[in-house]
């Protein structure tokens, strides 16, 4: 049985000070930065990313995703991508 538990979704997400989030032209890609090493993103995670501001909820950042890409039905797995990065404290709480 799995006691670990999902965590919370902050109301307006926002990137961990301790992580920075910037493009990397050797590995054509964003990439998250800390202390302890790197973790390279693919293109969904980096775009969910730059939107985690501290300024846009989560329903926004849905609305600007399927804005941008002219789609629809992403609030599923945009939130399953916010839980991951909040349970890996990637994201404030």
């Amino acid at each position: 049985m799995n006691t670990e538990t999902i965590p919370s979704l902050p109301e307006h997400p926002k990137l961990n000070r301790l992580f920075r989030l910037q493009y990397e032209e050797a590995q054509k890609t964003h990439v998250l930065l800390y202390p302890e090493g790197m973790v390279k993103l693919n293109q969904s995670a980096s775009e969910i990313l730059l939107l985690c501001d501290g300024s846009r909820t989560v329903n926004d950042i849905v609305a600007a995703l399927e804005a941008k890409f002219n789609a629809s039905g992403l609030e599923a797995d945009v939130r399953s991508m916010l839980q991951e990065a909040t349970r890996r404290n990637w994201l404030d709480a």
